[in-house]
Formats: C-alpha cells, structure tokens, sequence
C-alpha cells in the first residue's frame, strides 16, 4: 500500500498543478476584480462609527451609494477593522475566509475521499481548486464578504454539534443570525425537523446579541429596524441581474411593477417543498438544502452569497459516487453536477447585464435561479434518525444518518 502511495503521489502532483494552471487561467480571464469593494464599506463604516462618532448607517462609501446593511451586531463582530491599517483587513478577511473553506472541505469533501480510497491532500486540494473558479466563491474574496464565515458558523454547527447533540447546538446558528439575517432560515430548519432544545438556543443566542448590540448603540439598533432594514434602496435594485432570488426572478418580469403576489406565491411553494425534504432527510442534507432555499427566498440574493450552494454541489458529486459504477443514476448526477457547476462559473447571467427581455433574456438572466431550484428539487437526500433524535456522530461526516 505505502509503495502504491508512492507510485500515486507524483501523479497527484502532477494533476494538482495542472488544473491549478488551468483554474488560474480560467480565473484570470473570467474574473471581475472588485478591489474588495464590500470590505471598505465595512471597514469606512466601522472607522466612521468608532473614531467619529457618526451614525453606523449614515455612512455611505465615497463616491458610492452603499453604505453598512447589516445589524448592528455585525459591527460589534468587526470591531478589530477599527484598530487595524486596511492592508491587515484585507489579509484578515482572506485568511478568514480560507479557514471557512478549509473547515467546509474537511467535513464534507475528506471523508468522501477516504470512502472512494483517493489520497486526503490531493481530494482537499483538488476541491480547493475547482472552488476558486466557482463565481459566487471567487466573488466572495473579491468583494472581501462575510459569506464563507456565516457558512462556517451554521455548518459547524450543524455538523458538530447538532448531529454530535453538545450541549451548545443553536449557538452557530444564532450568532450567524445576528450578523446577517439570512441565516435565520437555519433556526427555522431546527424547527421543522422538531431539534427543539437547538431552536430555542439558537433563538435566545440571535435575541441576545442583537440585544447586546441594542445596549451599545441604542440608536444604530432603532435605526436598523425601524429604517434601514425596510430600505432596499440602499442594497440595489430587485432587478440587478446579480440578485439571483426568487424575488429578483419576479422583478426582471416587470422591473417598474414587479408582482409581490407572484412573489408569494413561489416562495410558499418553495418553502413548502423544502419542508417536506428536510424532514426527512439527514442534518448534512438539511445544511444543504437549507442553504439553497435561503437564497431562493431572501429578497436579494447576489451572486457571491450562492457559496450556500456549495454543500449541496458537493453532496451531488458523493451521491452519484455511491452509485454503482456505471450506473445511468451515477451518470446523470455527474452530468448534473457538471452542468450546475459549470453554469455557476460561467458568469452567464451577466450576458444580460444590459437587458433581460424575450424568453431568452428571462432564461438566461435567471440561470442561476434554476440551477438553484433544481438542486432544491432533485438533491439525492439520505434519512435521518428518528424525529427529535440526535443524528449519531459518525467518523466520517458525510456518511452519516445513511
């Protein structure tokens, strides 16, 4: 066995470099550099805040119109940008972000690896790779975002605490919560596969920082909910091609009179499907599917935030592996993973930047919508344990609750 290992290992090596070329090719020809564009109005607003004294959400990025959107607990969270030169924020923002990645491979791509017998650095290595020419990834670290952390926090928490039962399930979940308000689909998720201790502790933990955050700055808390949270304004226009939500899709059909019924409608359906998935389906498989359909259902959902999509991807991939080799179900899920892959690197959607009519406008400027939806419907999922019961914990992750 060591002597095969041998054998492999300049192999590895050798493919590992090559689609490292091929990936930094591709990137360079593809990407938009975006200059860390949303990490300087973190940044310029926490300054602003801290060192003079203004209001959180009156600060506007100069020659721009985008200010701070989050809650104020996210700006207690980032604190540290006060008392660091830009230069430090940007190494902080990409090491953090590498260490999400890292933790997000480590529980999903590794035990894949040592179940199909491929060597664990090359499985990482590869996966890394193929993630940094996935768009809404690559548009992560460009725009200095929070989404590869807020990821973490629900996964780890899923992934270890709710499937290992600690004590402390829901904590994740809450604080990813109170930094974004995206997240809070997770608490909804604890409450539909009836992990009630988890619900209430991951509820209490939102309420409490917000609260926190409320006690530091009463008046950035009234403005948040009473003003800026209502404000879409200050996010973008619904119909920008890069909001790849359920509420972008129905605005691109009429930008001046977008249908808030249609809306509805469509998101009530999702939410029912997913309901009926995740009920039955395993915590891994609950992280992805929830993922999904929380960029299905937020209003905005930008491009760089489908990194939520990642869970389900690579689940696709493990799902048509357990498929007998050959097997037409093994093909089709390859080539839907393929395909979905690749749509979500091609930067398609923005060929219709400049105009989205006729039915080619609708179906091409909502790619990323469908793909979305298709994962949601079609994701092999695996059961879980019974109802209320811890998942157990399992040496490898991705196998657990089979």
């Amino acid at each position: 066995m060591i002597e095969r290992a041998a054998r492999r290992t300049p192999k590895e090596a050798a493919a590992v470099a090559g689609l490292a070329v091929a990936v930094a090719v591709f990137v360079g020809f593809t990407a938009v550099r975006h200059g860390f564009f949303d990490l300087k109005v973190y940044y310029g607003a926490v300054n602003y805040w801290i060192h003079d004294g203004g209001m959180l959400y009156d600060y506007l990025k100069p020659n721009s119109k985008y200010g701070f959107t989050y809650p104020p607990f996210a700006a207690i969270v980032m604190l540290p940008m006060a008392v660091v030169p830009w230069p430090v924020a940007i190494v902080i923002s990409v090491l953090l972000s590498l260490g999400a990645t890292f933790a997000l491979l480590w529980w999903l791509v590794l035990p894949l690896a040592r179940r199909e017998g491929w060597t664990p650095w090359f499985a990482l290595a590869v996966a890394f790779l193929l993630m940094a020419a996935f768009e809404p990834y690559r548009e992560t670290i460009s725009f200095g975002q929070v989404n590869m952390l807020l990821l973490f926090l629900v996964a780890a928490d899923l992934l270890v605490a709710v499937r290992g039962g600690r004590r402390w399930a829901g904590v994740g979940i809450g604080l990813a919560t109170a930094i974004k308000l995206t997240p809070g689909i997770f608490i909804l998720y604890l409450l539909v596969t009836r992990r009630w201790r988890a619900t209430v502790t991951a509820a209490a933990t939102a309420t409490a920082a917000t609260l926190l955050a409320a006690a530091v700055d009463p008046a950035a808390s009234r403005e948040f909910w009473i003003s800026a949270l209502w404000d879409t304004d200050r996010v973008g226009s619904l119909s920008f091609v890069s909001n790849q939500s359920l509420r972008g899709l129905v605005a691109r059909l009429s930008p001046e009179h977008p249908s808030t019924l249609l809306w509805l409608a469509l998101a009530l359906a999702v939410l029912a499907v997913w309901a009926v998935r995740v009920r039955g389906a395993s915590v891994v498989d609950g992280l992805a599917l929830t993922g999904i359909v929380g960029g299905l259902l937020s209003p905005v959902t930008w491009v760089h935030h489908l990194v939520w999509l990642l869970p389900a991807l690579i689940l696709l991939v493990d799902a048509a592996l357990r498929a007998p080799a050959g097997s037409p179900r093994r093909r089709g899920l390859l080539i839907f993973a393929g395909v979905a892959y690749a749509v979500l690197c091609s930067r398609l959607v923005w060929a219709w930047e400049g105009g989205f009519g006729g039915i080619g406008g609708f179906l091409g400027s909502n790619a990323y919508v469908f793909v979305s939806l298709a994962l949601l419907l079609f994701l092999p999922t695996r059961s879980a344990e019974s109802p209320g019961v811890p998942d157990r914990v399992q040496r490898e992750p991705v196998a657990a609750a089979r």
